[in-house]
C-alpha cells in the first residue's frame, strides 16, 4: 500500500506506531559515528519533527549529501520519542534526496543572521524559522478579516488599482504608462499629451479603494476592500512602505460612534482568532524578541478602548510638556499628531489602545464630515501600543454644500470627482468607513519592529528586489 505523504503540523498530533513519509527542508543535521538526527521543516509549523537514521553502508552516502537547506523525504516509522521536546519522531527506513543545498554558498547559516541581512535575501527567509512564522501568521489574518466581514454580511468590493482620482490629495501617486518616455508626445501648449497614452488620460496606482467603496456601501450597504495599494512617499523610516495593503470597510447609516465599535469590535475579534489559532508561532516570536508580546495581546482584547477628543489630547500632551516630557515634534493644537504623541497616550497616559476623534479639518482629507464648530470634522484614529495609528476613519460628509465647498476651498480639481459627487447628488445618506494597515497589523501581532519584516518583498525608495 502506497504511503501518502503527512505534513508535519500533522505527523506531531499521531499516535506512534504507523508508518509515515514526510517531506521537506532540513534545519540541522548532527550525530555521532553511529546515529544521525535530522530536524525536518515543511513549513505547515514553527516546529520541527526528528528524523532518526541509523548509519550503514546504503545511508552514508545519503546523509554525505544532506545539509541544512537540503529538500528530502523520509520514510520510515513514526516512533515515541526518547529526547525532550516533541512526543514522536521518525525512525528512517529511507530517504530521497529531492534538492541539494551547498552548504558552503547558502546564506542561511546556523549562526543568527541580521534582519537587514535577511532582506536582501527575501527569496530565501520564508524559509526560517522566524519568516515562516510571520508568514503563517500573515495567512491566518488574511482569512480571519474575509471570515469577520463574512458572518456581518459585508459584501466584498474590488476596487481598482489603477485611477485617476487621488484619494488623499496628497499627490504621492506612482504614475502608470505605456508613453515612450525616450520621445514623449507633447500637445501644442507643450505640455504631456496623455490622450496617446494606454487609458487616454493621465493615471496612476490607488493609494485607497476608500473612494470606490463609498459608492458601493451606498448600494450594497455594506462593503469592504481588501488588496495592495501604493503611495510613493519618499519615508525610509520603520512603519513606512511604497506598496502595502489595506482593508477598508465602508458602510451605509453608521455615524462615527457606530464606525468607533465595529473599528473596536473588529481589531479585537483579528488579535482573538491570533491568540486562539496561531499560539505555537506567536509564542514563538515572543520567546525569541518581544517577552511581553502575548501579555500586550491579551490586554487588547480584555481592554475597552479610550475614545478621546483630539482636543482633550492636545492638553494632556501639553500638560506632559510641562511636566518634563520631551518631545521632537511640537504639541499645538491644530498639530498632526506624530507617533510619539500617540504612543504617549496609549503606553504612558491610558496604558491602554485610544479612539481620537474631533481633529481639526485643516489636517484630514476633504471626505470627512464637517462638525458644527467648523473647525473640526468627524475623523477617528485607533492608536496602539508600539504602533500608534492602526486605523484611521472617519464619518463621510453627506452633505453636497459643504462637500463641494471643502473641494473648492482647497483648490482640487472637481474634473476627476465628479462621479464621486454625484452620491451626494443622488440619494445621499449618511455613512461612515475605516483603513487598517495590514502590515501594521502584523507589526502589533507578530511584535516586529520594522514593517519591512512582516510583508514577503517589501517596496520602499531604492528598494524593488526580487
Amino acid at each position: 500500500m502506497e504511503i501518502v505523504r503527512t505534513k508535519v503540523k500533522d505527523l506531531l498530533k499521531m499516535e506512534a506506531g504507523v508508518e509515515v513519509l514526510a517531506k521537506g527542508w532540513v534545519r540541522t543535521k548532527r550525530g555521532n559515528k553511529e546515529i544521525a538526527f535530522i530536524a525536518l521543516n515543511d513549513g505547515s509549523t514553527i516546529k520541527n519533527i526528528q528524523i532518526v537514521i541509523d548509519k550503514n553502508e546504503a545511508m552514508n552516502p545519503l546523509l554525505a549529501r544532506i545539509s541544512t537547506g537540503a529538500c528530502i523525504g523520509v520514510r520510515g516509522k513514526l516512533v515515541e520519542s526518547v529526547g525532550s521536546g516533541q512526543d514522536v519522531e521518525i525512525k528512517a527506513s529511507g530517504i530521497e534526496i529531492y534538492g541539494e543545498c551547498d552548504p558552503v554558498r547558502y546564506p542561511l547559516q546556523k549562526k543568527d543572521t541580521s534582519f537587514e541581512y535577511l532582506r536582501t535575501v527575501a527569496h530565501l527567509r520564508p524559509r526560517t524559522n522566524t519568516f515562516g512564522a510571520i508568514y503563517r501568521l500573515r495567512s491566518q489574518m488574511a482569512f480571519a478579516i474575509h471570515d469577520y466581514f463574512h458572518s456581518k454580511g459585508f459584501v466584498y468590493l474590488h476596487t481598482p488599482l489603477i485611477t485617476e482620482s487621488d484619494c488623499e490629495g496628497a499627490g504621492q501617486m506612482f504614475q502608470v504608462t505605456t508613453l515612450d518616455l525616450e520621445n514623449i508626445p507633447r500637445n501644442k501648449k507643450g505640455n504631456i499629451d496623455f490622450s496617446k497614452d494606454f487609458f487616454g488620460k493621465q493615471t496612476s496606482l490607488t493609494v485607497s479603494g476608500q473612494l470606490e467603496g463609498e459608492l458601493g456601501a451606498t448600494a450594497l450597504g455594506e462593503i469592504y476592500t481588501f488588496g495592495p495599494t501604493f503611495r510613493a512617499e519618499n519615508s525610509n523610516t520603520p512603519r513606512h512602505l511604497a506598496e502595502f495593503w489595506m482593508i477598508e470597510p465602508e458602510m451605509a447609516f453608521y455615524d462615527i460612534k457606530d464606525n468607533m465599535d465595529l473599528a473596536e469590535d473588529f481589531i479585537k475579534h483579528l488579535v482573538s482568532y491570533a491568540l486562539e489559532h496561531c499560539m505555537d508561532d506567536i509564542q514563538f516570536l515572543s520567546d525569541r524578541y518581544d517577552p511581553e508580546l502575548v501579555e500586550r495581546l491579551k490586554s487588547v482584547v480584555s481592554t475597552e478602548f479610550v475614545r478621546l477628543e483630539y482636543t482633550e489630547g492636545i492638553k494632556i500632551l501639553e500638560e506632559a510638556k510641562k511636566n518634563g516630557v520631551e518631545f521632537e515634534y511640537p504639541v499645538f493644537w491644530g498639530a498632526d499628531l506624530q507617533s510619539e504623541h500617540e504612543r504617549y497616550l496609549v503606553e504612558k497616559h491610558f496604558g491602554k489602545p485610544v479612539i481620537l476623534t474631533g481633529y481639526p479639518k485643516e489636517i484630514k482629507a476633504f471626505y470627512m464630515k464637517q462638525n458644527p464648530d467648523g473647525k473640526t470634522v468627524r475623523a477617528m484614529d485607533v492608536l496602539f501600543p508600539k504602533i500608534g495609528e492602526i486605523i484611521g476613519g472617519s464619518e463621510r460628509e453627506a452633505d453636497l454644500g459643504k462637500l463641494e465647498a471643502r473641494i473648492t476651498e482647497l483648490g482640487m480639481s472637481r474634473q476627476n470627482l465628479e462621479w464621486y459627487i454625484d452620491t451626494r447628488r443622488f440619494g445621499s445618506c449618511p455613512h461612515s468607513g475605516f483603513g487598517l494597515g495590514f502590515e501594521r497589523l502584523l507589526l502589533f501581532i507578530t511584535g516586529m519592529q520594522n514593517i519591512r519584516d512582516v510583508i514577503p518583498f517589501p517596496r520602499t525608495p531604492k528598494n524593488a528586489e526580487f
